[in-house]
């Protein structure tokens, strides 16, 4: 059994600590927004009545040619990754799996970008935008880094770049988004492999302008759709039951953050890899209560879901947990689950994280379980 860590902090102004100093952000973000170009042109894209969908480009998934339309990235038979307007809140990555019978708009997973700046953190899921006035970063697309950089308001979705990388074909595009509260200025590479098709690669670089950043966290922020309870590291698996045998909630409902420092995560050739897994063997066929909405009721196949990253000093993951879905609305079925997972480094330009979600066990990926 591995040793339980004590709760971690570092995020760690809450939810509510957040949306509280929101709106008196809203005012200074306008400033540093048309410093940076996005107050040029603030009207926000409305989401049209309905989104054309992605068209398939041989093995591919991208845009159509439209300005209505459906801002999603894939390959045809494996992941893919969507940016709102698509199904879901603003500021947030969609990661969807059909390969596990969950067909869009049902996503398996969400990822925030979350910078640290002089210890301060970021969240693009729940910061206010300063286009919209509601939670939520505006984020846009480009097929360049340059393109992205200088790119100044939301517009249709690009859709990307087919070619060639060692050996392989691959669909890369850019994430860039409005400047967070921090002054951080996160540009993502979003790269999606045929050589694997069950993970995305997510390369992170600072705008000019931005605030030099501590680090720049991904965090998947749905684990509870899955009921995650049983996260492996290097020496065994930890269970979520009971690394929160007594259930303390902060005031939004979450367990306090569990850590683990880069000694505690699996190392294979030059990567460090962490993994979360259900605790049941079928977790579709979950009995729920009549008060949880259709969209937090779990479709499809058996799942891990991972992170990786090459190996360097300070890398750390951790997992918060739940007992109640996000929102309130009903319980878990099975009692506490893993929420928030994520790793974290000291922020280098071009760092890269990957992740991935596959039917197959822990163990392909090098895991051994020890009770």
């Amino acid at each position: 059994m591995l040793p339980t860590p004590p709760p971690v902090n570092t995020r760690l102004a809450d939810r509510t600590t957040r949306l509280t100093l929101a709106a008196a952000w809203l005012t200074a973000a306008l400033a540093l927004a048309a410093a940076a170009g996005w107050a040029q042109n603030p009207a926000p894209r409305r989401p049209p009545a309905q989104l054309v969908p992605a068209v398939e480009e041989g093995r591919w998934i991208r845009p159509a040619r439209s300005d209505d339309a459906e801002p999603v990235w894939g390959l045809k038979d494996g992941i893919a990754v969507g940016l709102w307007p698509a199904s879901g809140p603003r500021g947030l990555l969609r990661v969807y799996t059909p390969y596990l019978g969950q067909q869009r708009p049902r996503m398996i997973n969400y990822i925030s970008v979350e910078p640290v700046v002089k210890g301060v953190r970021g969240q693009s899921e729940l910061e206010v935008s300063q286009l919209t006035g509601r939670p939520g970063l505006g984020m846009s697309t480009a097929s360049t880094l340059a393109a992205a950089a200088a790119f100044r308001q939301a517009g249709p979705p690009d859709p990307g770049r087919i070619e060639r990388r060692d050996g392989t074909e691959t669909l890369t595009f850019f994430i860039t988004m409005e400047p967070f509260r921090n002054g951080a200025r996160p540009i993502l590479q979003v790269t999606l492999r045929a050589d694997r098709p069950r993970e995305i690669a997510c390369r992170i670089y600072s705008a000019e302008g931005g605030v030099a950043m501590n680090s720049c966290v991904l965090s998947a922020t749905m684990g509870n759709y899955g009921r995650l309870r049983r996260l492996w590291l290097r020496e065994g698996v930890v269970d979520a039951p009971k690394l929160w045998p007594t259930f303390q909630p902060d005031r939004l409902g979450f367990a306090l953050w569990r850590q683990w420092n880069r000694e505690a995560i699996l190392k294979r050739g030059g990567y460090l890899i962490v993994a979360a897994t259900p605790d049941e063997a079928d977790p579709a066929s979950a009995t729920y209560d009549a008060d949880v909405p259709p969209h937090w009721r779990y479709q499809g196949k058996w799942a891990t879901q991972y992170w990786r990253a090459r190996d360097r000093a300070g890398t750390v993951t951790r997992v918060n947990g739940r007992i109640t879905y996000w929102g309130g609305v009903g319980r878990i079925p099975g009692g506490i689950s893993y929420e928030n997972f994520e790793m974290e480094a000291p922020f280098t330009e071009g760092q890269e994280w990957w992740f991935g979600v596959t039917p197959e066990e822990p163990q392909k990926l090098g895991f051994t379980e020890v009770d």
